[in-house]
């Protein structure tokens, strides 16, 4: 490595999307098991807004000005030793430890090596951006706790979103019958990602059209939706919520009801990154980059993503492939 410093979108304090502005940072100092990254392109999502706004893993940023993001792709410059299963050059994808250390909106990120695999060789470094997060959330929710499995009825809330479309894709492939809502416009593209029904959220009741669920995949935040969903279920059903503060009484609610509620917190995880690899690479999954923006457009990404339902994922290109 020869650069010390670096281009990055930094916070100087938490706000609106403005907060967002380019700065010349110093390039991470990799240290243990760490791998450092030259990074190409690096994912948006849902908790790196919050993060900006002053909300959800705000309160673990050490100083500031703080790089914000958390999804990357990129090419391994630095490995912890020689014979290191990744090497000098390797496309690799994963995921930065922001808040504890800096994020993936810059062109440098040091991580530890179990949070970052080799990259999905069928996709660009842009497509594999938008993965990491968003695949390994959808993976924890219904794999590690719904157990999805063939016969299984399983309702994905907000299945056209960046975790939404993966939970829809997942759930199918390990033979669920995958119930999901979201938009007219989305409807027939559900179904291509392997919804066998599709919920219009904006002109459906949905306690009238969904019965007998095993599992409520959750992944808005809406104490409305969260309460019909404890009613559409099985008895002994469960309800996964991704980290969310609307809906403090579930626990209570579902014992009421008869049914199982808990929510879910990602873990980067460079093993199942690498399981997820094989199926984008095999075309079993699939990634839907909604849009791309420039690496200083990231205040405009923060933006599209809070005002808008967009389609899958955003991302911001850092360095031309």
């Amino acid at each position: 490595m020869t650069h010390t410093t670096m281009r990055a979108m930094v916070i100087e304090r938490t706000g609106g999307p403005e907060q967002l502005v380019a700065a010349e940072v110093p390039v991470p100092t990799r240290v243990g098991s760490e791998v450092l990254v030259r990074v190409l392109a690096a994912g948006v999502n849902r908790v790196d807004a919050e993060a900006r706004a002053g909300l959800g893993d705000s309160a673990g940023v050490p100083v500031f000005p703080a790089v914000l993001g958390h999804d990357f792709s990129g090419v391994v410059v630095e490995v912890p030793y020689a014979a290191h299963a990744l090497h000098v050059g390797d496309a690799v994808y994963g995921m930065a430890p922001f808040p504890r250390a800096g994020g993936s909106y810059a062109e440098y990120v040091s991580v530890p090596s179990s949070s970052v695999a080799r990259k999905p060789a069928a996709l660009s470094h842009v497509e594999a951006a938008g993965v990491p997060l968003a695949a390994l959330t959808a993976w924890g929710m219904v794999v590690d706790v719904a157990k999805a499995h063939e016969g299984q009825r399983i309702l994905v809330h907000a299945g056209a979103g960046g975790v939404g479309h993966f939970a829809v894709q997942i759930a199918a492939y390990f033979g669920a019958h995958v119930v999901a809502t979201g938009s007219q416009r989305n409807a027939g593209w559900l179904r291509e990602l392997g919804a066998a029904e599709v919920v219009d959220y904006d002109a459906v009741d949905l306690e009238r059209t969904v019965r007998d669920v095993d599992v409520v995949v959750t992944l808005v935040d809406d104490v409305a939706v969260a309460e019909a969903s404890l009613r559409v279920l099985r008895p002994g059903g469960v309800v996964v919520h991704a980290p969310t503060a609307s809906y403090a009484g579930a626990s209570v609610a579902a014992e009421a009801a008869g049914v199982r509620t808990t929510g879910f917190a990602v873990s980067p995880d460079a093993a199942t990154l690498s399981v997820i690899a094989r199926l984008l690479d095999s075309g079993d999954l699939r990634v839907w980059v909604d849009d791309v923006y420039d690496l200083d457009e990231a205040a405009d990404a923060h933006t599209r993503l809070e005002r808008c339902h967009t389609r899958g994922k955003l991302v911001l290109r850092v360095a031309d492939e």
